[in-house]
């Protein structure tokens, strides 16, 4: 049965385009002048995407190896291959279907003329945009907390860029401990699924880290055997060291496989970065 679907203008110009699970804010312009009707579109055409990975889900939440022989179509193909090119085996496509589907939007309307635009997929982003001038990406220490810690510059010479946030409380299930990790990419389908892979990354034992199968908190995830973490209490500052610095392990792995441009991880206060995340800080005011 097709998910039920709406598409608001929201103050400003953009647009939230709402169906199922999937919650976007479309923005675009060409300049500085917003393109509202070009958003509507998008917004119509964001939910033929959707039911296109819909149509697969089966498949989808099992391991990638299972079913990529099996699918044709190129959206869909697209979260298998960033899964893919990320390498763990924990992973299915669904890590990266949010970001996928905010690409497959941006791309819609980039390839339509506008010089810029954003594609907020509750939090899997993606940017396209022709410009000189960077665009800045303000950067949350906890997905439970809008406060921002660190802004950004993205690379002005790069046209299109994926950001992604995973971490503990989240949309999304996690089997790590970081209160939030950040990736960069070029596609917000890499980017996502990344994310995901860095806050795993994080896990460590510990009597203050509880985890539960994750069938028992949700019995559609695509997970189901593997245990995901419910609730960390305080950490040692050892143990908050620990699991940062395996998280930008992974993050630096991935980079120097040009998987992703970078990342910041987060655990309890404690924060690390990437060179690409310390090279491009801005200043906030």
């Amino acid at each position: 049965m097709p998910f039920e679907r709406s598409a608001t203008v929201l103050a400003g110009g953009n647009v939230l385009a709402e169906s199922g699970p999937m919650r976007l804010v479309i923005s675009a312009g060409i300049g500085k002048v917003v393109q509202t009707q070009m958003a509507l579109r998008a917004a119509e055409e964001s939910f033929g995407f959707l039911e296109r990975v819909a149509a697969h889900r089966i498949s989808l939440g099992r391991q990638y190896r299972e079913c990529r022989d099996r699918i044709q179509d190129p959206l869909v193909l697209k979260m298998i291959s960033s899964v893919v090119a990320i390498g763990d085996e924990d992973l299915t496509p669904m890590a990266a279907v949010a970001g996928t589907l905010a690409d497959a939007v941006a791309d819609f309307l980039f390839e339509r003329g506008m010089t810029k635009v954003v594609v907020d997929n509750g939090g899997d982003v993606a940017i396209r945009a022709d410009r000189e001038e960077p665009v800045t990406v303000g950067i949350r220490p906890d997905v439970n907390d809008r406060a921002v810690s660190h802004v950004i510059g993205l690379d002005p010479d790069l046209r299109t860029h994926g950001v992604a946030t995973s971490g503990l409380g989240g949309r999304s299930l996690t089997r790590g401990i970081a209160s939030a990790a950040t990736v960069v990419a070029q596609t917000a389908s890499l980017a996502d699924a990344a994310a995901t892979a860095v806050a795993n990354a994080s896990f460590l034992e510990d009597a203050q880290v509880w985890r539960r199968r994750a069938e028992e908190l949700d019995p559609y995830t695509d997970i189901a055997g593997l245990d995901v973490t419910v609730k960390v209490g305080p950490l040692s500052e050892e143990k908050k060291s620990q699991a940062l610095a395996q998280a930008i392990q992974k993050a630096e792995d991935l980079v120097r496989r040009e998987v992703i441009l970078g990342a910041f991880v987060a655990v309890q206060g404690v924060h690390g970065m990437t060179e690409y995340f310390r090279d491009r800080l801005v200043e906030q005011p």
